[in-house]
C-alpha cells in the first residue's frame, strides 16, 4: 500500500528523525561507543554518545575531545549502511522535500539537494559562538580535524577516524585548538538546538523559507504524501504534529509513519494513514525493490 501511495503522489514531504540514521547505523551506544570512547566512559561513568553530551566536563579541553571525536565519527566520516542512498533513489524523480531534526547532515553526503533539505536543530559541521554574540555560524571540519589528530588518531583517506594503534588516545586537546568565536572571542560551541542559546543563522532561516513555501504551494488539493521515517515523541511539534495537521486539512493527503514501536496515528485521519512498526532500513529497501519492478 505505501508504494502504491509514494509512487502516485503528486509530492513528497519527508520527515526524518533519528530513528532513521539509527537504522543506517549510527548507534550511539554498545560496540560503536566502546571503541571510540571507553576511555571517557571508564573515566567519567557514561554509557552512550547521547549521555557524554550532557556531561560536565571539567575544561575545555577535555570537552573538545569528546565532541571532536563525536562531530567526526557522526558528522566526517562515511554515511554507514544503505539507508540514505535508498531513499534518495526512490525519492530521484518525485517533487520532494525532507525536513529533519537530524543533525548529522546525512541527507546532503548521500547526494540530497541542498535546497530541498530543512534542518531544523543545527548540524555538528557547524560551531557557534557560546554567548551567543551573534547569529552566525561557521564550518568546523578543519578544526575538528585538528583535534581529533591531536589526541592520536589518524584520519583515512576516505574520511574513517581509525584508533591509534599500541597507545591510548589523550583525552584533551591542546588551549591553542580550543575553538574560539571569530567576532568576540569567547570559547565556540556546537550549533545544536539544546535550549536558548541556539544560533538560527541565514542559512537556517531561508530553509525554513523554502520548507515553508514548499508546503504552502502543494496544499491545494494535491495527493501529497508526508512521510515520517523514525520521529519519536522527544519533541512531535517540529514534524509529527505539523504532519498531522497538514493530512488532516487536504482529503487527498496520506501520512504515512515508518518506525518500530511508534508507528500510529490520531483517529482523526487514521483512514488516510499508513502505519508500518517495521524496521525502516528493510522498509526502503523493499520498496527499492518494488519500484525497479515496476519500471521493468
Amino acid at each position: 500500500m505505501l508504494a502504491n501511495v509514494l509512487f502516485a503522489a503528486d509530492a513528497v514531504v519527508v520527515g526524518a528523525g533519528a530513528g532513521l540514521s539509527a537504522a543506517a547505523g549510527y548507534a550511539y551506544a554498545g560496540g560503536r561507543f566502546e571503541k571510540y570512547f571507553g576511555d571517557f566512559a571508564l573515566t567519567c561513568g557514561f554509557a552512550d554518545m547521547y549521555s557524554g553530551g550532557f556531561y560536565p566536563f571539567a575544561t575545555l579541553g577535555a570537552f573538545w575531545a569528546y565532541w571532536s571525536r563525536f562531530i567526526w565519527i557522526n558528522r566526517y566520516a562515511p554515511v554507514s549502511g544503505s539507508v540514505y542512498g535508498d531513499l534518495r533513489r526512490l525519492l530521484a524523480d518525485k517533487d520532494a522535500f525532507v525536513i529533519t531534526t537530524n543533525v548529522d547532515h546525512c541527507f546532503q553526503r548521500s547526494g540530497f539537494s541542498r535546497d530541498r533539505l530543512f534542518y531544523t536543530q543545527g548540524d555538528y559541521g557547524l560551531l557557534q559562538c557560546s554567548g551567543p554574540c551573534c547569529q552566525k555560524t561557521w564550518d568546523n571540519e578543519g578544526a575538528i580535524r585538528a583535534m581529533v589528530e591531536a589526541q592520536g588518531f589518524c584520519i583515512a583517506e576516505d574520511g574513517e577516524l581509525l584508533v591509534p594503534s599500541g597507545a591510548a588516545p589523550a583525552m584533551s586537546v591542546p588551549d591553542h585548538l580550543v575553538p574560539r568565536c571569530p567576532h568576540c572571542g569567547r570559547p565556540a560551541t556546537t550549533n545544536l538546538r539544546i535550549d536558548g542559546t541556539f544560533v538560527q543563522d541565514k542559512g537556517w532561516h531561508a530553509a525554513a523559507r523554502r520548507y515553508r513555501e514548499f508546503v504552502r504551494s502543494r496544499s491545494d488539493g494535491r495527493r501529497i504524501l508526508y512521510l515520517e521515517l523514525g520521529v519519536g515523541s522527544n519533541t512531535p511539534v517540529i514534524i509529527k504534529y505539523p504532519f498531522w495537521g497538514l493530512c488532516a486539512r487536504n482529503e487527498r493527503s496520506v501520512y504515512a509513519c515508518v518506525n518500530r514501536g511508534e508507528a500510529w496515528a490520531p483517529k482523526e485521519i487514521r483512514d488516510r494513514s499508513i502505519l508500518v512498526d517495521a524496521d525502516i532500513a528493510r522498509v526502503l529497501e523493499d520498496l527499492g525493490d518494488l519500484g525497479e519492478a515496476r519500471i521493468a
